[in-house]
């Protein structure tokens, strides 16, 4: 099935286009929105016969014409449509290592993505424009391990046969795993010979073994593993095996997001894919980030250039309200590699941040905060090293062995002493986890207006033992049921959500293949008229009450029955906080990492900073899954969590963060 967004053009004459174009040129000025129309509205092969037919009539070459007439980043984008695919990449390419310097990530985007038979098109369209030996010019612009994939890479001899041996694959996740992980040292060797060599399909199912043996995908081996550019290039080259149109649609996104637009790799890829997979990428960037790729092309650009770019992009799936039938593939893939999470977290050691100290001694601990907090001013730094370096049981320890040394409560020393978003960090830490939760779900429901999206977080992403330690912590602290006031504060189906959450009485069996068809065939039910049985009570009926296995298989089998992700059939049957509720229970079956990472994301985006948001998720996960929120965290451009909390946040508060957040990546 065609999956690109330019085709051939119906009634194609080339002659006709030529002398339209060469009308558009003619004279004080050009009609560049003439130029655009026509140029963005024919296939490659077509742009070629226009070349020709162009010369053919005035004698004349049209790319040097166009080059003359327009200017900036429109004259790129035109000027590139223009030339065949493997003479386009050739320029690029060329671009990158021509001068001082060398655009890498051009090579790795270019090279990590292509098909054997455009590598062999590449290399030969290279010698032919520049009289050069491509190969010749990578290895004298690049080095080490990161010239030697490349050069693997230019020899397009990636095996293509789908016929895959479970001997082999068992054997090459056993080799990657001993030439990284088990081994003192790396054999970078092993990872270029497996990576650069084996088909797509073989390599899918090594990723698999590799996750199965080690407990551990492939991509955080790369990561803790290798370095610098060859990094990049090696966790290119995985995202394209497992999905090149999401590779695409994050370097998309990336291009675009924060202040500043990359132009060129905007440029490159809308005219790279554009008859390729531009439609699935499309699709990707849709589920991805929530927004389409035709809106975020809309608002990051401007003039003739944002019109010709949207011409490529070939539709907005915002406003189509569904998505292609082939979304099914797409959103299975993404299916695939959410289930990472499920072997990951089920690891005998916890991904967490903060560990209990060693050596841990409650009453030299205890010594510490008074001497910190006597006389004038207080020493928080003292503060701070002491409780982000404990582990919550340790602070409990703490807090009694205060009272015991100084008969005072060290939760009120600390409260009169520090202010601000240090003291609601600090006082966090000493509170329990169920404590904590429990506070921050009075806070969204006393006083005037409700905080959804805190009770939505909370509620969604407990499992049953933190739900019941929460209904008692709140009884204890309120003297009131946390349903009763959940009751209160919210209505409809939104309360009846929260409500069968709050019960803490989801399943914790393992998945059922039957059972989870029939589930599958109810969500996706939209016939029924019955008020009794309405989308939203049987949406709550699965979602708050099925395993977390269980919710991953039904998932799955929504997928194959409907060709959508059941995030997209929320998202277009429902609205508001149930929307977003359910939205939330989704995200947090499939990658739960990934939901947090993305609200620490959410929170320090933009003008101003949701520190309630920031503090809240710091404290609650760093002794839980940290480690694999902070593997998940995207910030473009490639900014870690580190970098991004120490970039948006200030003096002590900051330094308390940092010390949570556990590390640089």
């Amino acid at each position: 099935v065609y999956r690109g967004s330019v085709k051939d053009f119906a009634g194609f004459d080339a002659n006709q286009d030529a002398e339209a174009l060469y009308n558009a040129m003619k004279g004080f000025g050009s009609d560049k929105e003439a130029i655009l129309d026509l140029i963005t509205s024919r296939s490659n092969k077509q742009r070629v016969e226009i070349c020709q037919a162009y010369k053919s009539l005035y004698g004349k070459d049209l790319i040097a014409d166009l080059k003359y007439e327009l200017t900036g980043k429109f004259e790129r984008l035109i000027v590139s449509l223009m030339r065949p695919p493997a003479y386009s990449d050739a320029k690029e390419i060329k671009d990158a290592i021509a001068g001082i310097g060398t655009d890498e990530k051009c090579l790795i985007e270019i090279l990590a993505s292509r098909t054997n038979q455009e590598i062999h098109n590449l290399v030969a369209a290279y010698k032919d424009a520049y009289e050069r030996d491509l190969e010749a010019d990578i290895v004298g612009d690049t080095s080490g391990h990161f010239k030697k994939m490349l050069v693997v890479l230019l020899q397009g001899t990636r095996e293509e046969d789908d016929v895959v041996s479970e001997d082999l694959v068992e054997q090459d996740a056993k080799d990657l795993l001993e030439a990284g992980e088990l081994k003192w040292g790396t054999d970078e060797a092993q990872f270029i010979y497996i990576l650069g060599r084996r088909s797509k399909q073989h390599l899918r199912l090594v990723f698999d073994e590799y996750l199965k043996i080690s407990g551990k995908p492939i991509e955080r081996s790369i990561r803790a593993e290798l370095s610098g550019d060859f990094e990049k290039l090696m966790l290119a080259v995985v995202k394209c095996v497992r999905s090149t149109a999401e590779y695409f649609a994050e370097r998309l996104y990336k291009a675009m997001k924060g202040l500043g637009t990359r132009d060129n790799t905007l440029i490159r890829i809308m005219v790279s894919r554009s008859e390729i997979d531009m439609l699935d990428i499309r699709e990707v960037f849709r589920t991805k980030y929530e927004k389409s790729l035709y809106n975020m092309i809309k608002e990051d650009t401007s003039g003739e250039y944002k019109k010709a770019l949207l011409k490529l992009c070939g539709g907005d799936d915002d406003a189509a309200g569904e998505f292609f039938p082939e979304a099914a593939q797409v959103a299975y893939r993404m299916w695939e590699l959410s289930a990472v999470v499920k072997v990951e977290v089920s690891t005998p050691q916890l991904p967490r941040t903060v560990q209990p100290a060693a050596s841990f001694n409650d009453d030299g601990d205890a010594q510490v905060p008074p001497p910190a907090m006597k006389g004038l001013g207080t020493d928080e730094g003292a503060i701070i090293d002491v409780l982000t370096q404990r582990s919550n049981a340790q602070r409990q320890q703490i807090l009694k062995a205060y009272k015991a040394h100084y008969g005072r409560d060290l939760m009120a020393d600390l409260k009169s002493e520090l202010s601000g978003s240090l003291a609601k960090l600090i006082l966090g830490l000493m509170l329990t986890p169920a404590q904590y939760d429990a506070k921050q779900l009075r806070k969204a429901v006393e006083g005037a207006g409700t905080d959804e999206s805190v009770l939505i977080e909370i509620m969604a992403t407990r499992n049953n033992q933190e739900i019941a330690a929460i209904n008692e912590a709140y009884q204890e602290a309120y003297h009131k049921r946390l349903e009763d006031d959940l009751s209160s504060d919210t209505s409809g189906h939104f309360k009846r959500i929260l409500v069968s959450l709050a019960l803490g009485n989801r399943d914790e069996g393992p998945e059922n293949l039957t059972q989870a068809h029939e589930d599958a065939k109810k969500l996706a039910d939209v016939s029924s008229n019955d008020s009794s049985d309405s989308l939203e009570t049987r949406f709550l009926s699965i979602l708050c009450t099925r395993s977390y296995p269980h919710l991953r298989r039904v998932f799955q089998e929504f997928i194959k029955m409907t060709n959508h992700d059941v995030e997209h059939a929320i998202r277009k049957r429902m609205s508001g906080d149930v929307r977003d509720a359910f939205l939330a229970i989704v995200r947090s079956v499939k990658n739960k990492p990934a939901f947090f990472a993305d609200k620490l994301y959410k929170s320090m985006k933009g003008a101003g900073t949701d520190e309630r948001t920031l503090t809240r998720i710091m404290i609650s996960r760093s002794e839980i899954d940290l480690l694999n929120i902070r593997g998940e965290f995207i910030a473009p451009p490639d900014k870690s969590l580190h970098h991004m909390i120490e970039k948006d946040t200030s003096g002590d508060y900051r330094k308390a963060l940092l010390a949570l957040c556990g590390g640089e990546d």
